[in-house]
């Protein structure tokens, strides 16, 4: 597991609106038992609406998908399989969100 891997969302009932998982968990804590994720929404279940430095845009499978940083969780590292692609190049946009929710900067 690596910080940014994506993930197939492993939640039968949501993964409609939300096919995805990112794992934003540094690698330096991989020895415990959860891994820190944030969904990948898709834009069009949220009105092709997003909010500005919080949930930012991604095109990831050339779906327009929105990070939905208010929605990060921790969930049980076993329930991510394989993960099917990453979003390292979106590092700085990722953080960035995290830093925006916790210090409004």
């Amino acid at each position: 597991m690596a910080q940014f891997d994506v993930y197939i969302n492993p939640s039968r009932s949501s993964k409609g609106a939300y096919p995805y998982l990112v794992d934003v968990q540094h690698d330096l804590i991989a020895d415990i038992a959860t891994r820190m994720v944030i969904p990948l929404g898709k834009f069009s279940h949220f009105k092709n609406e997003q909010m500005q430095g919080l949930t930012p845009d991604v095109e990831y499978e050339g779906e327009k998908l929105l990070l939905l940083t208010p929605q990060i969780a921790s969930i049980p590292a076993k329930l991510l399989k394989d993960p099917v692609g990453s979003l390292s190049h979106f590092r700085y946009d990722i953080i960035a969100s995290l830093d925006f929710a916790i210090t409004g900067i």
